[in-house]
Protein backbone atom coordinates (compact mmCIF):
# COMPACT_ATOMS: atom_id res chain seq x y z
CA UNK A 1 0.00 0.00 0.00
CA UNK A 2 2.83 2.37 0.86
CA UNK A 3 4.62 1.67 -2.41
CA UNK A 4 1.41 2.23 -4.38
CA UNK A 5 0.73 5.45 -2.50
CA UNK A 6 4.23 6.71 -3.21
CA UNK A 7 3.89 5.91 -6.90
CA UNK A 8 0.51 7.64 -7.04
CA UNK A 9 1.91 10.67 -5.23
CA UNK A 10 4.90 10.85 -7.55
CA UNK A 11 2.73 10.55 -10.65
CA UNK A 12 0.40 13.29 -9.41
CA UNK A 13 3.30 15.56 -8.54
CA UNK A 14 4.76 15.12 -12.02
CA UNK A 15 1.37 15.88 -13.53
CA UNK A 16 1.06 19.04 -11.44
CA UNK A 17 4.54 20.12 -12.52
CA UNK A 18 3.69 19.51 -16.18
CA UNK A 19 0.44 21.45 -15.95
CA UNK A 20 2.08 24.32 -14.09
CA UNK A 21 4.80 24.51 -16.73
CA UNK A 22 2.16 24.53 -19.48
CA UNK A 23 0.34 27.43 -17.81
CA UNK A 24 3.53 29.43 -17.35
CA UNK A 25 4.62 28.89 -20.95
CA UNK A 26 1.24 30.07 -22.20
CA UNK A 27 1.46 33.11 -19.94
CA UNK A 28 4.88 33.93 -21.38
CA UNK A 29 3.42 33.71 -24.88
CA UNK A 30 0.63 36.02 -23.78
CA UNK A 31 3.06 38.52 -22.27
CA UNK A 32 5.21 38.58 -25.40
CA UNK A 33 2.20 39.20 -27.61
CA UNK A 34 0.64 41.90 -25.44
CA UNK A 35 4.00 43.70 -25.26
CA UNK A 36 4.29 43.53 -29.05
CA UNK A 37 0.82 45.08 -29.35
CA UNK A 38 1.68 47.87 -26.93
CA UNK A 39 4.99 48.47 -28.67
CA UNK A 40 3.26 48.82 -32.03
CA UNK A 41 -0.06 50.46 -31.18
CA UNK A 42 1.37 53.98 -31.27
CA UNK A 43 4.52 55.28 -32.94
CA UNK A 44 5.46 58.91 -33.26
CA UNK A 45 8.59 60.54 -34.60
CA UNK A 46 10.45 61.85 -37.65
CA UNK A 47 9.59 59.98 -40.83
CA UNK A 48 13.18 58.88 -41.41
CA UNK A 49 13.57 57.49 -37.87
CA UNK A 50 10.33 55.60 -37.30
CA UNK A 51 12.07 52.22 -37.24
CA UNK A 52 14.48 53.43 -34.54
CA UNK A 53 11.57 54.91 -32.57
CA UNK A 54 9.70 51.60 -32.81
CA UNK A 55 12.74 49.62 -31.66
CA UNK A 56 13.22 51.91 -28.67
CA UNK A 57 9.55 51.58 -27.74
CA UNK A 58 9.78 47.79 -27.95
CA UNK A 59 12.85 47.81 -25.70
CA UNK A 60 11.11 50.02 -23.13
CA UNK A 61 8.04 47.78 -23.17
CA UNK A 62 10.00 44.54 -22.82
CA UNK A 63 11.00 45.22 -19.21
CA UNK A 64 7.50 45.96 -17.90
CA UNK A 65 5.42 43.57 -15.86
CA UNK A 66 2.18 42.08 -17.12
CA UNK A 67 0.22 44.17 -14.63
CA UNK A 68 1.83 47.38 -15.88
CA UNK A 69 1.23 46.49 -19.53
CA UNK A 70 -2.41 45.61 -18.90
CA UNK A 71 -2.88 48.95 -17.13
CA UNK A 72 -1.40 50.77 -20.12
CA UNK A 73 -3.40 48.71 -22.63
CA UNK A 74 -6.71 49.69 -21.05
CA UNK A 75 -7.58 53.22 -22.02
CA UNK A 76 -4.84 53.53 -24.66
CA UNK A 77 -5.28 50.68 -27.13
CA UNK A 78 -8.47 49.15 -25.72
CA UNK A 79 -11.03 51.92 -25.18
CA UNK A 80 -14.80 52.14 -24.66
CA UNK A 81 -16.90 53.64 -27.44
CA UNK A 82 -18.14 56.47 -25.26
CA UNK A 83 -14.63 57.82 -24.74
CA UNK A 84 -13.73 60.21 -27.52
CA UNK A 85 -10.00 59.45 -27.59
CA UNK A 86 -8.45 60.66 -30.84
CA UNK A 87 -6.37 58.12 -32.71
CA UNK A 88 -2.87 59.61 -32.91
CA UNK A 89 -2.47 59.30 -36.66
CA UNK A 90 -1.23 62.41 -38.37
CA UNK A 91 1.54 63.85 -40.49
CA UNK A 92 3.05 67.21 -39.72
CA UNK A 93 4.75 67.94 -43.00
CA UNK A 94 6.58 70.95 -41.60
CA UNK A 95 9.27 68.66 -40.21
CA UNK A 96 8.37 65.25 -41.60
CA UNK A 97 6.91 64.17 -38.25
CA UNK A 98 4.53 61.21 -38.28
CA UNK A 99 2.22 59.80 -35.61
CA UNK A 100 0.58 56.46 -36.25
CA UNK A 101 -1.82 54.88 -33.77
CA UNK A 102 -4.36 52.09 -33.45
CA UNK A 103 -7.41 51.71 -31.23
CA UNK A 104 -9.70 48.82 -30.33
CA UNK A 105 -13.06 50.31 -29.43
CA UNK A 106 -15.45 48.13 -27.43
CA UNK A 107 -18.98 48.67 -26.22
CA UNK A 108 -19.22 49.82 -22.62
CA UNK A 109 -20.29 46.35 -21.50
CA UNK A 110 -17.51 44.61 -23.43
CA UNK A 111 -14.94 47.07 -22.15
CA UNK A 112 -16.01 46.50 -18.55
CA UNK A 113 -15.89 42.72 -19.07
CA UNK A 114 -12.49 42.92 -20.74
CA UNK A 115 -11.13 45.12 -17.96
CA UNK A 116 -12.29 42.70 -15.27
CA UNK A 117 -11.02 39.68 -17.20
CA UNK A 118 -7.58 41.21 -17.70
CA UNK A 119 -7.30 42.18 -14.04
CA UNK A 120 -8.25 38.62 -13.10
CA UNK A 121 -5.64 37.27 -15.51
CA UNK A 122 -2.91 39.34 -13.85
CA UNK A 123 -4.04 38.04 -10.45
CA UNK A 124 -4.06 34.48 -11.79
CA UNK A 125 -0.56 34.89 -13.17
CA UNK A 126 0.75 36.25 -9.88
CA UNK A 127 -0.87 33.42 -7.91
CA UNK A 128 0.65 30.78 -10.19
CA UNK A 129 4.11 32.33 -10.06
CA UNK A 130 4.26 33.32 -6.40
CA UNK A 131 1.62 31.46 -4.40
CA UNK A 132 0.75 28.16 -6.06
CA UNK A 133 2.52 25.90 -3.54
CA UNK A 134 1.10 27.96 -0.68
CA UNK A 135 -2.40 27.31 -1.96
CA UNK A 136 -1.87 23.66 -2.91
CA UNK A 137 0.17 21.33 -0.72
CA UNK A 138 1.61 18.96 -3.31
CA UNK A 139 3.09 16.80 -0.53
CA UNK A 140 -0.37 15.30 -0.09
CA UNK A 141 -2.62 13.41 -2.49
CA UNK A 142 -5.51 15.80 -1.92
CA UNK A 143 -3.22 18.79 -2.45
CA UNK A 144 -1.94 17.33 -5.71
CA UNK A 145 -5.43 16.57 -6.96
CA UNK A 146 -6.66 20.07 -6.06
CA UNK A 147 -3.63 21.63 -7.70
CA UNK A 148 -4.11 19.56 -10.84
CA UNK A 149 -7.77 20.56 -11.17
CA UNK A 150 -6.93 24.23 -10.53
CA UNK A 151 -4.21 24.19 -13.20
CA UNK A 152 -6.49 22.64 -15.79
CA UNK A 153 -9.02 25.42 -15.19
CA UNK A 154 -6.27 28.05 -15.16
CA UNK A 155 -4.91 26.93 -18.52
CA UNK A 156 -8.39 27.12 -20.05
CA UNK A 157 -8.70 30.72 -18.87
CA UNK A 158 -5.21 31.68 -19.99
CA UNK A 159 -5.66 30.08 -23.40
CA UNK A 160 -8.97 31.88 -23.92
CA UNK A 161 -7.27 35.20 -23.19
CA UNK A 162 -4.41 34.31 -25.51
CA UNK A 163 -6.73 33.53 -28.42
CA UNK A 164 -8.60 36.80 -27.85
CA UNK A 165 -5.33 38.70 -27.79
CA UNK A 166 -4.18 36.95 -30.96
CA UNK A 167 -7.36 38.13 -32.70
CA UNK A 168 -6.58 41.70 -31.59
CA UNK A 169 -3.03 41.37 -32.90
CA UNK A 170 -4.28 40.08 -36.25
CA UNK A 171 -6.63 43.05 -36.58
CA UNK A 172 -3.76 45.43 -35.86
CA UNK A 173 -1.50 43.59 -38.29
CA UNK A 174 -4.08 43.78 -41.08
CA UNK A 175 -4.57 47.51 -40.46
CA UNK A 176 -0.83 48.08 -40.48
CA UNK A 177 -0.42 46.21 -43.76
CA UNK A 178 -3.05 48.42 -45.36
CA UNK A 179 -1.36 51.51 -43.94
CA UNK A 180 2.04 50.31 -45.13
CA UNK A 181 0.73 50.28 -48.69
CA UNK A 182 -0.17 53.94 -48.33
CA UNK A 183 3.05 54.92 -46.53
CA UNK A 184 5.22 53.28 -49.17
CA UNK A 185 3.45 55.05 -52.03
CA UNK A 186 5.08 57.88 -53.97
CA UNK A 187 2.17 60.15 -53.12
CA UNK A 188 2.69 59.68 -49.38
CA UNK A 189 6.43 60.24 -49.72
CA UNK A 190 5.83 63.45 -51.65
CA UNK A 191 3.38 64.66 -49.02
CA UNK A 192 5.52 63.91 -45.96
CA UNK A 193 9.02 64.52 -47.30
CA UNK A 194 8.33 67.17 -49.93
CA UNK A 195 5.08 68.82 -48.84
CA UNK A 196 3.48 68.13 -52.22
CA UNK A 197 -0.24 67.33 -51.95
CA UNK A 198 -1.90 64.84 -54.30
CA UNK A 199 -3.50 67.72 -56.23
CA UNK A 200 -0.05 69.18 -56.93
CA UNK A 201 -0.28 72.11 -54.52
CA UNK A 202 2.78 72.64 -52.35
CA UNK A 203 2.86 73.11 -48.59
CA UNK A 204 6.05 75.13 -48.58
CA UNK A 205 6.82 74.85 -44.84
CA UNK A 206 7.11 71.10 -45.38
CA UNK A 207 8.86 71.20 -48.75
CA UNK A 208 12.08 69.24 -49.06
CA UNK A 209 13.46 71.80 -51.49
CA UNK A 210 13.08 74.55 -48.88
CA UNK A 211 15.07 72.51 -46.37
CA UNK A 212 17.70 71.95 -49.06
CA UNK A 213 17.93 75.68 -49.76
CA UNK A 214 18.28 76.37 -46.03
CA UNK A 215 21.02 73.77 -45.76
CA UNK A 216 22.82 75.18 -48.80
CA UNK A 217 22.64 78.64 -47.31
CA UNK A 218 24.19 77.40 -44.09
CA UNK A 219 27.20 76.17 -46.09
CA UNK A 220 27.52 78.75 -48.87
CA UNK A 221 26.32 82.05 -47.41
CA UNK A 222 28.69 85.01 -47.52
CA UNK A 223 27.72 87.80 -45.13
CA UNK A 224 24.28 86.21 -44.84
CA UNK A 225 23.55 85.98 -48.57
CA UNK A 226 23.71 82.93 -50.83
CA UNK A 227 23.94 82.97 -54.61
CA UNK A 228 20.85 81.23 -56.00
CA UNK A 229 22.65 79.57 -58.91
CA UNK A 230 25.43 78.30 -56.67
CA UNK A 231 22.89 76.89 -54.21
CA UNK A 232 21.10 75.17 -57.09
CA UNK A 233 24.30 73.45 -58.20
CA UNK A 234 25.13 72.46 -54.60
CA UNK A 235 21.68 70.92 -54.12
CA UNK A 236 21.77 69.12 -57.48
CA UNK A 237 24.95 67.32 -56.41
CA UNK A 238 23.64 66.24 -53.01
CA UNK A 239 19.86 66.02 -53.44
CA UNK A 240 19.24 65.41 -57.16
CA UNK A 241 15.58 64.60 -56.51
CA UNK A 242 15.01 68.16 -55.28
CA UNK A 243 14.35 70.00 -58.53
CA UNK A 244 12.32 73.18 -59.15
CA UNK A 245 10.05 71.50 -61.71
CA UNK A 246 9.02 68.94 -59.06
CA UNK A 247 7.35 71.83 -57.27
CA UNK A 248 5.82 73.42 -60.35
CA UNK A 249 8.58 76.02 -60.71
CA UNK A 250 10.67 76.81 -63.76
CA UNK A 251 13.77 78.01 -61.91
CA UNK A 252 15.49 78.14 -58.52
CA UNK A 253 14.65 81.84 -58.30
CA UNK A 254 10.98 81.01 -58.61
CA UNK A 255 11.29 78.45 -55.79
CA UNK A 256 12.94 81.06 -53.59
CA UNK A 257 10.16 83.53 -54.40
CA UNK A 258 7.19 81.15 -54.21
CA UNK A 259 8.22 79.58 -50.91
CA UNK A 260 8.11 82.96 -49.12
CA UNK A 261 10.75 81.64 -46.72
CA UNK A 262 13.51 83.71 -48.23
CA UNK A 263 14.33 87.25 -49.16
CA UNK A 264 15.50 87.53 -52.79
CA UNK A 265 17.73 90.36 -53.97
CA UNK A 266 19.79 91.14 -57.05
CA UNK A 267 23.38 92.29 -56.70
CA UNK A 268 25.58 93.92 -59.32
CA UNK A 269 28.76 91.86 -59.62
CA UNK A 270 30.89 93.46 -62.29
CA UNK A 271 28.75 93.49 -65.40
CA UNK A 272 26.48 90.76 -64.09
CA UNK A 273 23.24 90.92 -62.12
CA UNK A 274 23.36 88.06 -59.58
CA UNK A 275 20.36 86.73 -57.64
CA UNK A 276 21.00 85.97 -54.00
CA UNK A 277 18.77 84.93 -51.12
CA UNK A 278 18.71 84.69 -47.36
CA UNK A 279 16.41 83.08 -44.85
CA UNK A 280 13.93 85.65 -43.54
CA UNK A 281 14.42 84.29 -40.06
CA UNK A 282 18.15 84.96 -40.23
CA UNK A 283 19.19 88.58 -40.58
CA UNK A 284 22.14 89.19 -42.84
CA UNK A 285 25.54 89.56 -41.22
CA UNK A 286 26.82 93.12 -41.14
CA UNK A 287 29.09 94.05 -44.04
Amino acid sequence: MTANSDETMQALQHEVQRLLGRCLLRLQQYERLIKAIMGDCEISGPAHALEEVRAARMTATAGKTLGTIVGELLGSYVVPNEVDTPIPTSTDTSDGHISIGSRLQLSDADFARTENDLRDLVLLRNNLVHHFIDQHDIRTLDGCRGGRDALIKAYTRIDRHFEELRAWAKGMHDARRALAGVVQSDAFHDLVVNGIHPDGTVFWPGAGIVRALQEASGVLAVKGWTTVAEAGRWIAERYPEQRPEKYGCSSWRQVVHESRFFELRYFEVGALRVARYRDKKRPANPS
